[in-house]
């Protein structure tokens, strides 16, 4: 077929309006940026710090090369389902969903209840691709704040379920970017009472000593949603759902064909085969947390470092000098996340990944340094 000579595909362009096109919800939204990192200590994405143990990555390339490429991979995952399901501990009677990466099942999740005048219901802050997925799909977007140390206002959120009828709740827990889980008990009145399904997003799961997993099967309206990224898999794009039959079922018929690839599904697999390893390193991780946690409390520019139950540490630093702190340490090649700005619960705050030994120890070098400029 010959090509359009390049007068036409010009003159056709001149009539396309974009904004016209576009929805305006869609044309509202600014895209989600991701900070250059080579060459940088990067703490700012809660990664886990540490590479696979050369052996076990000869093993799993191993693995992987007998994977019949040309082939579409296993659609149905049952074999996954059932490995996952035992791995994990969970209820006999939950269901799994898997997604590429726990994004990806907020999504069809939302895709799954959107419809006009309907909305869904989170805390402020939050994790934010809860807004900006629903707001995609066109769903209203209701948040409520959490107090000044970041607790769950249970009375608020309850006011907020009744006033709004969400289709969805979703709760980080731990949440991201404060680092606190809610309370139990005030996440179950929720779950009672809210008209929609209750998501519990569990992504930090593996650095806190507390889920609600084993609780998928008592209330029909519980998911539990957790992912591997933050233990050494962030590169797999792996997301589980554990919900209530009838639902997940449901929720199947939106998930595209062949999700997970075949690289993944065998990946996830070796991984719960040689766990140890990644388990040592959230161990870890964990110490590291709470050196870096009595660091930062002694730093000048810090007023208050928030407990945390995840891989990273919020914090707040003097009035007016989060900017100054970023840039600081940016400007010595080190990256956290400036949450300034963010939310007015986030004033003057900044977020900081626990990263290995040395570089938890070049960043405190980094900001004390800054500290006596």
């Amino acid at each position: 077929m010959p090509a359009l000579p390049n007068t036409e595909f010009r003159t056709r362009l001149l009539y396309v309006d974009i904004h016209s096109l576009i929805r305006p919800e869609i044309l509202e939204l600014s895209p989600y940026r991701v900070q250059e990192q080579k060459g940088y200590v990067k703490l700012d994405a809660m990664e886990c710090p540490y590479p696979w143990p050369e052996s076990l990555k000869t093993d799993w390339l191993d693995r992987l090369a007998k994977i019949e490429i040309n082939r579409y991979p296993d659609a149905e995952l049952t074999t996954l389902k059932s490995a996952v399901k035992e791995f994990f501990e969970a209820p006999e009677s939950a269901e799994l969903l898997f997604g590429n990466g726990s994004d990806e099942l907020i999504q069809m999740l939302l895709m799954a209840v959107a419809g006009q005048g309907r909305g869904i219901l989170s805390v402020e802050p939050t994790f934010t691709m809860y807004r900006i997925i629903a707001r995609t799909l066109g769903l209203d977007y209701h948040a409520v704040d959490l107090r000044e140390d970041f607790s769950l206002d249970a009375d608020a959120m309850l006011e907020a379920v009744q006033r709004h009828q969400p289709a969805i709740v979703f709760l980080a827990y731990p949440n991201n970017p404060t680092g606190n889980n809610f309370e139990a008990s005030a996440i179950e009145t929720i779950i009672q009472q809210a008209p929609g399904l209750v998501v519990v997003d569990e992504a930090y799961y593996a650095f806190s000593p507390v889920t609600l997993l084993d609780q998928v099967g008592r209330f029909d309206n519980l998911l539990v949603m957790r992912t591997l990224s933050k233990i050494g898999m962030a590169g797999l794009r792996f997301g589980m759902l554990f919900g209530p039959g009838p639902i997940m079922q449901q929720l199947g018929k939106i998930r595209l064909p062949y999700n997970i690839n075949a690289l993944t599904q065998a990946s996830i697999r070796f991984v719960m085969e040689h766990f140890a390893p990644f388990e040592k390193q959230v161990e870890q991780i964990c110490q590291q947390r709470q050196w870096l946690t009595k660091q930062l409390q002694q730093a000048a520019k810090v007023e208050t470092v928030y407990p945390s139950m995840a891989n990273f540490l919020t914090f707040r630093s003097r009035a007016g000098e989060a900017g100054a702190i970023f840039e600081g340490l940016k400007a010595q090649k080190i990256l956290i996340k400036i949450l300034h700005g963010s939310s007015p619960r986030l004033t003057d705050c900044l977020r900081v990944t626990v990263g290995t030994e040395q570089e938890n120890q070049a960043f405190m070098e980094a900001l004390n340094a800054i500290a006596v400029q």
